[in-house]
């Protein structure tokens, strides 16, 4: 008898999990370089198809932590009450998140963030490659959710994109840092604010202002 949709979805789910949980505990120990992806099928003990079933390639196994958040500019954008601008909605959601330490903002000293950062950060390969990728997909998203009207043309949104996502990833990686010097969450926020706050309104007032 075959099992209902949602056993089976399930068990997919915990799958996929398992098999990201066991790849970060390999790259977090041995470096994600010297990790092979037939050692992180055998740590979760499934075959090497069915790891690439769920993530086709290496770096997928580390970008599933972001998955969460992929898209997440431009839903801001496409959820932001009337007469807001598109920036404005990202400086307000980008705030909302560091008051709550939001990994994703790099203001977060719980030791298993720290630890995933140190990875990606701290991995060349992972830092020019899949961060590249991960923003990538972020202003094509966020470029087709800026509004089509007045003076705007598909170059000029994808301009707008790249300022507003390079802006959150280099504020995200700027409290990681801060995060590595050894410094507290709780008392970097206020400095974390006021540096959000700044580059927002350098491109709500233009870059000629810096």
């Amino acid at each position: 008898m075959d099992e209902p949709a949602g056993l089976r979805e399930r068990k997919k789910e915990r799958t996929r999990n398992l098999i990201a949980q066991e790849a970060l505990r390999l790259f977090r120990e041995k470096g994600f370089d010297e990790v092979s992806v037939v050692e992180v099928a055998a740590a979760a003990e499934v075959s090497k198809a069915t790891l690439f079933r769920y993530f086709p390639t290496k770096e997928d196994l580390v970008l599933d932590r972001f998955a969460d958040h992929l898209g997440e500019a431009a839903r801001v954008v496409g959820e932001r009450p009337p007469g807001q601008t598109p920036t404005a909605a990202l400086r307000a959601h980008f705030l909302a998140r560091l008051a709550v330490r939001d990994p994703i903002t790099g203001l977060n000293d719980h030791p298993d963030v720290l630890g995933f950062m140190d990875l990606l950060y701290g991995t060349p390969s992972l830092r020019t490659g899949l961060v590249q990728r991960f923003r990538s997909q972020e202003i094509d998203a966020l470029a087709d959710a800026l509004p089509h009207s007045g003076d705007s043309t598909p170059f000029i949104r994808r301009l707008a994109a790249t300022h507003l996502i390079a802006a959150q990833q280099e504020l995200a990686l700027e409290n990681w840092r801060t995060m590595a010097s050894g410094r507290t969450a709780d008392d970097a926020y206020d400095d974390a604010v006021s540096a959000a706050e700044r580059a927002y309104g350098q491109l709500m007032t233009g870059l000629d202002t810096v």
